[in-house]
């Protein structure tokens, strides 16, 4: 098994719910170290570079208005086969499909307030801690 960095957000209803605790503690629990970390405002820019597969759908507006309505909280994850264990860790992005256990199960309201981003390979980790962290 390999140790593995992954870029993880905590998306603004988290933020606003105050569930930061929680899912940092499940994080940890599971046997991740967090890194790095660093609360931060997103612009339109950053919103439409790190979703660009997402511009041409008809849902995203909502998206940016959502990822533009408080702050997020970035982190670098890292640990054994971490990219994966947090994909598992968070569920499915489709959140009627989250089994509860999962951060998305418990927490995520609708497609849109899904509470969580993972990197979903090494390439997309390398390419996000880059754009979040420099």
């Amino acid at each position: 098994m390999a140790v593995e960095q992954t870029y993880i957000m905590l998306k603004p209803d988290a933020i606003q719910r105050q569930l930061l605790g929680e899912i940092i503690s499940r994080i940890e629990r599971k046997g991740y170290q967090i890194v790095q970390a660093k609360l931060m405002d997103l612009d339109s820019e950053i919103i439409a570079n790190h979703y660009a597969h997402l511009l041409e759908q008809n849902f995203y507006s909502k998206l940016e208005a959502y990822m533009l309505s408080g702050p997020v909280f970035a982190m670098i994850v890292e640990g054994e086969e971490a990219i994966q264990g947090m994909r598992t860790l968070m569920g499915p992005t489709n959140v009627f499909a989250a089994m509860p256990g999962t951060i998305r199960g418990d927490f995520a309201t609708d497609l849109t307030y899904n509470t969580i981003h993972g990197s979903d390979s090494p390439e997309a980790a390398e390419v996000e801690i880059k754009q979040f962290f420099g």
